[in-house]
């Protein structure tokens, strides 16, 4: 069946309502395992149909953020996600304090129960109206990015098609592209602080009705985390200060030699590697014919997840107004489905993004039958499988990009390691922002330009308006939408090298090895996942170092060889 269409119904919360408090009284009164077993499947059932409904509401709200019924529908699960996670809660608890606990264990593992554990100190019923105002205030703040509009040479775009020029080889057109993106930011710039106080200052409160001392705590319950906290993310952060950022600096300064700048490296030669202009790919139906020829040559499986995809016509992909303007992977559980959503703009980009959420719908459709259903994996891990689907596809760019592979490998490979600072100030910026709640928006941007010093110190964005203010974060989406949701693509980027530099040792191992810990999706902690796939953590101090040294080799023999 075709995603356009899939069968959409609302699951009314007056149903979760009468029969999740049903399920749970039937796992409490349980004499044996298998009826908890049993009243779980019933659980299972409810639970897929709910999500699976509500990420329908999602995607189809997402390709058109003006369409009434999904605009509506969406609000919808908005307003009553809360209380069904309460809901949800109740599950937990009774699964968690079972007298039949440690049999269940032996079924079903220890590692849901320390899920369960996490999702109780996630939230509360005493926040449940916060969360209720939280999700309409995103939800503002998706409608305005999807709308707006940015004039540039006469014509007015959005936002993604915009940015395509920033990749344009000719430096003047970079620099009115980022001119043209600053008025129109600037346009909107009281909306935008105001957007993202409102939101600080919610989630702050939640944190504090909920005993925490800060929005932080919070935060790292709400994304799950159980592998790692606040003090390995502060080391992680030193390791790319130390070992990345320089590595990275004289990467990129070397290569402005390459590209003929001179005086100060600006923001907007940061999208450009290539001289001449970075590799461009076809068109859409090109992309798409290139991926399928990949995902065959790749193996069997591949092969098949391609074609399932393709059938469904699984992808959303043209930029237009109205769209939401990001990328992503979604699953429709009850179909066993996964979608991707992008918004090329005719660059390189596109071809990233389809290799990237590949790697997270392939995933998702290895993992569809997984048990236990409710398990749920980490960001890293989830992230992981997609940067190094990223790599993977590095033997099979000549289908996308002919001659200029090589090109687009080296321009891929800086990129990635370019990403790691900028990523790490994303997550440095929130935790500074949300231990200090009531900071102004001027101070808010201070502090942002500030770390930009720091983390990516070759960059100016002197003369550039309202950018220069120190106001990149605010299209950052991630930022307003899915706090402390980004230090997961850092780790993943660095599993993702790992991956790469085993590549290039020993193409077909690294890969099984690479399907092999996709396929195992959240059922162990990442940092096991990793050793079990050969690969080491970037937790300890230290860690990144020798992969920081490799990875420069590997650039500097990739750029000597053209």
């Amino acid at each position: 069946m075709k995603v356009s269409e899939l069968p959409y119904e609302r699951v009314k919360i007056e149903e979760l309502r009468e029969k999740m408090p049903q399920i749970v009284a039937r796992i409490r009164e349980a004499k044996t395992v298998e009826e908890i077993l049993t009243a779980r499947e019933d659980y299972h059932a409810l639970l897929k149909r709910f999500y699976t409904n509500a990420a329908l509401a999602s995607m189809r709200y997402t390709i058109n953020t003006v369409d009434e019924f999904y605009v509506a529908e969406n609000e919808y699960y908005d307003e009553i996600g809360p209380e069904a996670q309460a809901l949800n809660q109740e599950y937990a608890k009774a699964m968690l304090e079972s007298p039949l606990r440690s049999e269940l264990e032996e079924k079903l593992g220890t590692l849901v129960f320390k899920q369960w554990e996490i999702e109780l100190k996630s939230m509360s019923p005493a926040i449940i109206e916060d969360m209720v105002e939280e999700n309409k205030v995103v939800m503002e703040y998706s409608k305005l990015m999807a709308g707006m509009d940015f004039e540039f040479r006469g014509e007015k775009m959005p936002r993604t098609l915009l940015m395509g020029y920033a990749k344009s080889e000719d430096r003047e057109t970079r620099r009115e592209c980022y001119e043209a993106l600053g008025k129109g930011l600037s346009a909107h710039a009281e909306e935008l602080d105001d957007i993202f106080d409102r939101l600080v200052h919610i989630r702050d409160r939640m944190a504090k009705k909920m005993g925490y001392k800060n929005f932080v705590e919070l935060g790292y319950y709400r994304m799950g985390r159980l592998a790692y906290g606040q003090e390995d993310v502060a080391v992680f952060r030193e390791n790319i200060l130390k070992d990345i950022v320089p590595v990275v600096a004289k990467l990129r300064l070397e290569n402005a030699k390459k590209l003929g700048i001179e005086g100060d490296y600006m923001i907007y030669d940061n999208d450009v590697v290539i001289p001449g202009g970075d590799p461009k790919p076809g068109s859409k139906d090109e992309i798409f014919a290139a991926a399928t020829q990949m995902y065959h040559a790749m193996g069997e499986e591949t092969g098949r997840f391609i074609d399932m995809m393709m059938d469904a016509e699984a992808f959303d992909v043209d930029s237009r107004k109205n769209k939401w303007g990001g990328g992503y992977q979604t699953s429709f559980e009850l179909y066993k489905q996964p979608f991707i959503l992008a918004n090329f703009n005719g660059t390189a980009g596109d071809v990233d993004v389809m290799t990237h959420e590949a790697g997270h719908a392939l995933n998702a459709w290895f993992c569809f039958d997984n048990e236990p259903f409710e398990l749920s994996m980490g960001m890293e891990t989830a992230e992981t499988h997609s940067m190094s689907m990223e790599f993977f596809a590095w033997p099979h760019m000549d289908k996308f990009f002919g001659d200029k592979a090589k090109d687009y490998r080296f321009m891929h490979a800086l990129d990635a390691f370019t990403f790691i600072p900028y990523g790490t100030i994303v997550d440095y910026f929130q935790h500074i922002i949300y231990e200090n709640p009531d900071m102004s928006p001027a101070e808010r941007k201070a502090c942002w330009n500030e770390l930009e010093a720091k983390f990516r110190p070759w960059i100016s964005t002197k003369g550039i308006p309202y950018i220069e203010e120190g106001t990149r974060w605010q299209y950052q989406m991630h930022i307003y939408e899915s706090p402390f949701y980004y230090i997961d693509y850092v780790l993943a980027q660095t599993a993702a090298f790992e991956f790469l530099l085993a590549s290039q040792e020993d193409y077909n191992d690294a890969f099984k090895r690479y399907i092999a810990l996709s396929k195992k999706g959240g059922t162990k902690l990442w940092p096991q996942l990793l050793e079990e796939a050969g690969l080491a953590s970037p937790l300890k101090s230290g860690a990144l170092a020798e992969m920081a040294g490799k990875v420069e080799k590997l650039l500097e023999s990739m750029n000597s060889a053209g």
